[in-house]
């Protein structure tokens, strides 16, 4: 994070999401216009996955994203921080698994699964670079990464249009959808101080992962970088 209004404790984040996720699921497809479900898609087929394969889905919220990527037939276990969207998202999928944990100390084993991802909550989690690590080591050796996380989009005039919506029109939208609207002025903001493509890139390569590549996803509002685990 890169500003004040952006230097949150873990609590006070968790604490947040908390407080929207009674209509998150429905404030995020709405404010993406369906583009979430689109991006959820894509994020399955890039990390490829296989039947009986262990999966750590992080930063899951409600599980959405996790149900989403057990389509493919591996054992997906999603964690977060928020207990408020954890109780949201087991009330309405009873049947994926959702456990309560840290980012930044997952309580899992060293290299426990084969494949790790985090979906539009990289940027949100207090030092991002140590989430990475930390997702390294439960990871096993050519295991696989998967970050799906909001960037920077590639025409100019689109990307300047962008910023506007998200700084002037996002929190009006979230007034009347979102539980918590003021929580979206957050997000907004994270969303703009967050590295481009070749700087989140960087900051992959440089926390136990090799072979880091990215694919933009509308015009780069979303991109997807990928990684192999040292």
């Amino acid at each position: 994070m890169t500003t004040a209004s952006l230097d949150k404790e873990p609590q006070q984040i968790a604490a947040m999401f908390d407080g929207v996720a009674k209509r998150y699921d429905l404030t995020n497809t709405i404010i993406s216009m369906g583009q979430d479900r689109f991006w959820r898609r894509e994020t399955r087929r890039a990390l490829g996955l296989n039947p009986g394969e262990r999966v750590l889905d992080l930063g899951a919220g409600t599980g959405v994203s996790t149900a989403d990527l057990a389509k493919s037939g591996a054992y997906v276990v999603g964690v977060d921080l928020s207990i408020g969207m954890l109780r949201v998202g087991q009330a309405k999928r009873p049947e994926v698994p959702l456990l309560g944990g840290d980012a930044l100390k997952l309580p899992f084993a060293d290299e426990t699964f084969d494949a790790a991802t985090i979906s539009l909550a990289l940027r949100n989690i207090a030092d991002s670079d140590a989430a990475l690590r930390e997702m390294a080591r439960v990871t096993k050796p050519g295991g696989r990464l998967l970050v799906c996380e909001f960037s920077h989009p590639v025409w100019v005039p689109f990307r300047t249009a962008y910023i506007g919506y998200l700084m002037r029109a996002l929190p009006k939208v979230a007034r009347g959808v979102a539980s918590n609207p003021d929580a979206y002025v957050y997000l907004a903001e994270s969303i703009r101080a967050w590295p481009d493509q070749k700087g989140l890139a960087a900051r992959i390569q440089n926390n136990g992962w090799r072979k880091v590549a990215w694919r933009n996803l509308s015009g780069g509002v979303v991109a997807l970088h990928r990684g192999i685990r040292i």
